[in-house]
């Protein structure tokens, strides 16, 4: 349901928040008070085109924020939120907002995020069904009209069957289009994937290589300067006038001199031992280590050419040799799948062949199903317009296979069926298309008929009509008040009325009425309680004692009023 409603900066509206309630909410007023801003404050809100003349004289910009309860249609929502890559919703809770400018920017946010007014526009035919003189009139799309059977008929389940092997069928065709979609790119393809396996396996990489060719090229590449360093320290060790050992060897004897005079100083010749004996170890250990560096310009060479190599298949394929390796592994296995493409192809048309077969199934199934279930809701719905003040019309579901769509290789996720209302307001007339002839009133009439028989089935939670009552009058206002009563008893309703016996019907009523602040027209809105509505009811009767009566006594009997 729509919770909250607030209004900047719209027509004469300067800073409106309204707060409407479940079930049946009317809105009256005199002409040119400024209803219509309500509609278009929700008509923007739900994504419809923005006009910058309706920017309020002297403001920048206009901006409308709706709060939601989306739970009752949260799923169809989420699933929009989510290609949009927006958050799903919290609770049921949505927020949008929608800003216009004069200088052109506009911008939408739900719960917060930036969006596209495309995405807005599809949340809003979740939410909202705008109904009257104005552009959001799904009635008249053949699509919705479907939508209507298929729901009365509880045949969606089926529908989403026959949707989901109309996808499968569509995933198959695209797969097999990319398998034999371009025989020169495959096949260049192929000769690509099998150049790289050959350059990888060639090199004969191993894991680990890299690192230890960086090191054993750093000793090659700097071996005359290893073998510098090792002599100096052999030389400095035992070759040198006055080598270190010989040193080492002196200090032995002055220790052993004094251990002698002063045995305490015993631990010292120890520790000169120690030190002798680790001094040998390092000669011997540089010795055997300045016997594994040599200069050698072949060995170097190659170990330059190798490591090129290594770093030029790194740029191609991958920074390390087990990443390589792996794109080698994954060259073969797109080496397999071209090699069997053919053999893929046949199990995939195999395939495609049986999912035509299911869509033709069910599509059978289903276009039997809406055979039958056409003229019930055309006798239902025939019945709902004798009491909205038709009461010789005639209306029809109309079955015809759908214009391009009516095979399984080419049906579309709604079925093999176009679906048209027809509608004849008046005895005598042939039905015709209801977008052909059906003026807004009578438009708005059938539709509150179809949305009384569809009373349980329909998601769209918000439904909201204008001139419903439009050319109506005695019986049928009350008529026209009663089904509007009902249809609330599973959606909001927002009705803007001009006639008494619909707005006594409202579980909230408010007026619209206009007023002149700091030398400027506002119009401004609020909700009606028992005394006020009996005021204003009596007002749209014409006024007087006779009409304040008359109003008293629509109340008393739309409270006693229970909606079957």
């Amino acid at each position: 349901m729509l919770a909250t409603l607030r209004i900047r900066n719209l027509a004469l509206v300067p800073d409106l928040t309204l707060e409407l309630h479940p079930g049946l909410n009317v809105v009256t007023g005199e002409t040119g008070a400024g209803k219509s801003v309500i509609l278009g404050a929700i008509q923007l809100a739900i994504g419809q085109r923005a006009d910058r003349t309706a920017i309020r004289s002297g403001a920048d910009l206009c901006a409308v924020e709706a709060v939601f309860n989306a739970s009752r249609c949260q799923a169809a929502v989420d699933a929009i939120l989510a290609s949009a890559g927006i958050e799903p919703c919290e609770a049921g809770a949505l927020v949008i907002r929608r800003s216009i400018s004069l200088s052109g920017v506009n911008r939408q946010f739900i719960n917060g995020s930036p969006t596209t007014l495309a995405t807005l526009a599809c949340i809003g035919q979740c939410l909202v069904d705008l109904h009257g003189p104005h552009d959001h009139q799904s009635l008249l799309q053949p699509a919705r009209q479907l939508d209507i059977l298929d729901a009365f008929g509880g045949l969606l389940p089926l529908r989403e069957s026959f949707a989901d092997a109309v996808r499968q069928r569509d995933n198959l065709r695209r797969r097999l289009h990319e398998l034999l979609g371009d025989t020169a790119a495959a096949e260049r393809q192929r000769d690509l994937l099998q150049y790289q396996v050959r350059e990888i396996e060639a090199a004969g990489l191993h894991e680990g290589e890299e690192e230890s060719l960086s090191a054993e090229f750093s000793k090659a590449n700097n071996s005359a300067r290893l073998i510098e360093l090792t002599q100096s320290i052999l030389h400095a060790l035992a070759e040198d006038d006055d080598p270190v050992t010989q040193r080492l060897e002196a200090i032995g004897r002055s220790l052993q001199e004094i251990a002698r005079l002063d045995p305490s100083a015993a631990h010292a010749v120890e520790t000169h031992a120690q030190a002798c004996t680790l001094l040998r170890d390092l000669e011997h250990a540089v010795g055997r280590y300045a016997h594994t560096v040599e200069v050698d310009p072949e060995h170097l060479a190659a170990l330059t050419e190798r490591l090129h190599l290594v770093q030029s298949l790194r740029r191609k394929y991958g920074n390390t040799a087990e990443a390589i390796l792996a794109f080698a592994a994954k060259a073969k296995e797109e080496l397999l799948q071209l090699d069997s493409r053919e053999e893929s192809a046949s199990t995939l048309q195999s395939d495609l062949a049986t999912v035509e077969s299911k869509i033709a199934e069910i599509g059978a199934q289903l276009r039997a199903q809406r055979h039958a279930v056409a003229p019930r809701l055309a006798t239902a719905t025939i019945k709902e317009l004798a009491a909205l003040g038709f009461r010789q019309s005639g209306f029809q579901a109309s079955l015809e296979p759908a214009p391009g769509h009516d095979s399984p290789s080419n049906a579309a996720i709604t079925g093999l069926d176009h679906c048209d209302f027809l509608f004849a307001p008046n005895p005598g007339e042939p039905p015709r298309p209801l977008r052909a002839i059906a003026s807004s009133g009578e438009l708005a009439r059938v539709m509150l008929a179809l949305k009384t028989v569809l009373a349980q089935e329909d998601s769209v939670p918000v439904l909201v009509f204008d001139e419903v009552d439009s050319n109506v009058g005695g019986e049928t206002a009350h008529s026209v008040g009663r089904n509007l009563r009902r249809i609330a008893k599973n959606h909001q309703v927002l009705c803007i009325s001009h006639l008494a016996p619909v707005a006594a019907m409202a579980q909230a009523h408010y007026l619209v009425a206009k007023d002149v602040r700091d030398g400027r027209t506002e119009s401004r809105i609020h909700i009606l309680d028992e005394v006020a509505r009996a005021r204003e009811l009596g007002r749209m009767l014409g006024g007087g004692s006779a009409a304040t009566l008359h109003a008293q006594e629509l109340l008393r009997a739309a409270s006693q009023h229970t909606a079957p």
